[in-house]
């Protein structure tokens, strides 16, 4: 494990920080691995309900450490080639926990989100930007294709010549655009980033849990299936949250004309 990627749990709020804000919270691959660790355990873990992903200081992330690649590249470069295959394949790995836990996920970013930093974005369930956030695909710029699942989430998201221009220009994306693209479901200035995604995290946290893990797959799935299979999966996940707790609690609030207390049950 590494300081450079702090995991809690907080009022049904898991929080991955990273925290490598003198590099531009730039990942290592000590980070890589982290992630994959935290991501596993806030899967599996009843406590959390919401997963929140943020960085400190100025910048989201800068992507990869590119100093950790110039260092590899000129002792090993061959060794430095099946290293990054390995990064790649665990920062996958984070990824598919992500899209596929039974929990919402939000992700805050600010300043410089490139790279990786844009992969957590786009695979995230709910993103918002600070007013300052500039999205980059920077691979172009150090010689390097896509990773991270770009070449997957960004089409779906944006539309396919959106991605190839993002992707084969390496342009910035600022926060109206990204807003406008996609990108961030909210734009908030730069000092109220944190409190505004800490209260929608735990709205979510607060939320009858599973039928929102019902509604995320769901949604997900659709992206892959046809009608006929979509419209069974609908039926069926519903047949299985109406007997939860929090469906009887949510009816019940509305007849007594109160707020629902979702247990996540």
């Amino acid at each position: 494990m590494t300081d450079h990627l702090i995991g809690r749990v907080d009022d049904g709020v898991g929080s991955i920080v990273l925290n490598r804000p003198e590099a531009m919270n730039a990942f290592t691959a000590d980070m890589s691995a982290a992630l994959a660790d935290i991501v596993d355990r806030m899967e599996r873990d009843d406590a959390v309900r919401c997963v929140l992903i943020r960085g400190e200081g100025k910048s989201f992330t800068a992507g990869g450490d590119v100093k950790g690649f110039h260092a590899g590249l000129t002792e090993d470069r061959f060794g430095h080639a099946a290293n990054m295959e390995k990064r790649v394949v665990t920062g996958h790995l984070s990824f598919h926990r992500l899209r596929r836990m039974p929990k919402p996920v939000l992700v805050a970013y600010q300043g410089v989100t490139a790279g990786m930093g844009v992969s957590l974005v786009c695979c995230a369930d709910l993103a918002i930007a600070a007013e300052d956030a500039q999205l980059m695909l920077a691979y172009r710029h150090i010689g390097l294709s896509v990773d991270g699942g770009v070449s997957y989430f960004l089409p779906r998201i944006v539309g396919e010549r959106r991605a190839l221009q993002i992707t084969l220009l390496g342009e910035r994306i600022d926060a109206a655009k990204a807003l406008d693209w996609g990108l961030a479901n909210w734009v908030v200035p730069a000092d109220e980033l944190l409190d505004r995604a800490t209260r929608i995290a735990r709205d979510l946290a607060q939320g009858p849990t599973a039928a929102l893990a019902a509604s995320k797959r769901l949604l997900r799935d659709s992206m892959q299936s046809g009608w006929d299979e979509q419209s069974a999966g609908e039926a069926h996940a519903l047949s299985r949250i109406a007997a939860t707790d929090d469906h009887l609690e949510g009816v019940s609030a509305f007849v007594e004309k109160r707020k629902p207390r979702f247990t996540g049950r």
